[in-house]
């Protein structure tokens, strides 16, 4: 055990479900999914993919009417706006809403305004989030397509919509959902998390099942898109492999956590702590493996900018940082100004880059310095001198967490549930941003793609997808994730990585549908079931 950072078909009846082992039906199984009204048809499929892993296709609402599209238009400040020169965003204040309906009549486009209320979560009291303005209303996406052309042309912008994906509750679907479980007292394979060759680049989770011969495979967690944010695939938050801390933590997020390969998880919310010894001084670690001075997702240190506390889709930025690099991260570390220490397998300096960047030596790691740090940096690194790197998590109560090579943590957020208990976090996980309820409006209320993982009262890891931005798949908004994880029986669960990286793979072939134009997304890490 070790803590250092670097250390070692069945095709069932409705609501019904066979199992290799019968066991009484779930609440869930018995009266389906909260999803919609009670009514609905919903037909669940199963078949084994594995000893001790089973794979369930849950369809719920399949015969539901087609909903009308619209056209939702961007709404600029307007006169009762805090910021009246504030971007067009998809929600605005009252005022700012009814005078761009105004001009849109004026337009002579059918245009109304739209109250967007949200429900209270377990951290954010919920109530009104803004008001929308939209445009019509079509029996086709074709014809809400020509409308925003129209809209356009006219100096508008906006985008057509399903109103499927508003995340009414009366609405009746369909949803299409995907639900992998591992019951550890019949698993006698692994479930692992796999960053694929390294971690600066992305790879698609079928990419990475077929290249560990996966029977079964899901997308985890955030990571870099954008490299103006970083490097793409770098985890954006706690990523530990085979018990080797490889990211370090959005700060007090959760993550899931797989122990012992898969005989039991865990939902735990991290934090860190990094230093860089030689001789009798020290300095503080800022990271493990990222672009020195841009913090994706914040929740870093005080001296970040904006905010030290997690930010979602928010990038961080800090000129003074020092980053510690692995083998793992890439073929070279990132290069710009700045210094940095290059160390042997033995963690002796072997040289003091400036600038840096540039590959490892075999089995070696190197620390990165910018801005301030990095006079310090050279200060401290002597070539021919140990320079030691030591880091590691820490739990919700503050203690030191131990890893094992049967250790993997992905990041993850907000929580869904804990304890058998709806508890969702946006707030705690940067999802709530006062000064952008557009952001909230459509990453948490909003339906999407989602992808779910928990473990239930049996001790069984439960991994689950759910397809969206379609007609045929409405997707889930947070608190429907929640509610549906619940129904499923998890005791604690996460929300991990969705919309275009949402993805579930099973005997070679991706099995849902996921939702970016171009097909199957490169992911950052993905959670695989070995044989």
């Amino acid at each position: 055990m070790n803590s250092r950072l670097f250390g070692a078909g069945a095709v069932l009846s409705v609501l019904a479900l066979v199992s290799a082992v019968p066991a009484p039906a779930s609440s869930a199984e018995r009266h389906g999914l909260p999803l919609g009204a009670a009514d609905l048809t919903e037909t669940r499929t199963t078949r084994t993919l594995q000893p001790g892993v089973t794979l369930t296709r849950i369809v719920r609402g399949a015969d539901a009417p087609a909903m009308a599209w619209t056209v939702e238009v961007s709404i600029p400040g307007g006169t009762g706006s805090p910021d009246p020169d504030a971007p067009p965003t998809a929600l605005k204040d009252r005022v700012s809403a009814a005078e761009l309906v105004d001009e849109l009549t004026g337009d002579g486009f059918a245009a109304r305004s739209e109250e967007v209320t949200t429900a209270a979560t377990a951290d954010d009291p919920g109530g009104t989030l803004g008001w929308r303005v939209r445009v019509g209303s079509f029996g086709s996406e074709a014809a809400a397509t020509a409308e925003r052309t129209r809209l356009r042309t006219a100096g508008y912008t906006g985008s057509a919509v399903y109103t499927g994906w508003d995340g009414d509750a009366t609405d009746r679907g369909p949803w299409r959902i995907d639900v992998l479980t591992i019951d550890p007292k019949r698993f006698r394979g692994t479930l692992t998390a796999s960053y694929g060759p390294d971690l600066e680049n992305r790879e698609t989770t079928s990419a990475l099942a077929g290249a560990a011969g996966a029977t079964a495979a899901v997308n985890a967690g955030f990571f870099v898109l954008d490299p103006r944010a970083g490097a793409p695939g770098d985890p954006a938050g706690t990523g530990v492999y085979d018990g080797r801390l490889l990211s370090e933590p959005v700060n007090g997020r959760p993550a899931l956590v797989v122990h012992d390969s898969g005989r039991r998880s865990e939902v735990t919310r991290f934090t860190w702590r990094g230093r860089v010894t030689a001789r009798n001084a020290s300095l503080p670690l800022d990271g493990i493996n990222r672009v020195p001075g841009l913090i994706r997702n914040c929740g870093g240190t005080a001296d970040d900018s904006p905010t030290a506390a997690p930010l979602h889709d928010t990038t961080c930025t800090d000129p003074d940082e020092l980053v510690a690099f692995t083998p793992e991260f890439g073929a070279s570390t990132p290069a710009g100004d700045g210094a940095e220490a290059v160390l042997d397998s033995r963690g002796r300096v072997t040289e003091v880059r400036t600038p840096r960047g540039g590959p490892l030596p075999a089995g070696g790691r190197s620390v990165q310095a910018t801005g301030t740090y990095a006079d310090q940096l050279k200060g401290l690194a002597r070539v021919g001198q140990p320079l030691r790197v030591q880091g590691g998590l820490t739990d919700a109560k503050g203690r030191r967490v131990t890893t094992s090579p049967g250790t993997d943590i992905v990041n993850g957020g907000p929580e869904l549930v804990r304890d058998g208990r709806l508890h969702v976090t946006p707030a705690a996980d940067g999802m709530v941003q006062r000064d952008n309820p557009s952001f909230y409006y459509g990453w948490v209320h909003k339906r999407n793609p989602r992808t779910v993982a928990g473990v239930d009262a049996a001790g069984r890891t439960v991994l689950v997808t759910a397809d969206g931005r379609a007609t045929n798949a409405l997707g889930l908004s947070i608190p429907e994730s929640a509610a549906v994880a619940r129904a499923l029986g998890l005791r604690d669960a996460i929300n991990l990585d969705g919309g275009g990286s949402t993805t579930m793979v099973a005997d070679g072939q991706v099995i849902n549908d996921p939702s970016d134009a171009a097909g199957e997304r490169p992911v950052g890490d993905a959670l695989l079931v070995l044989p």
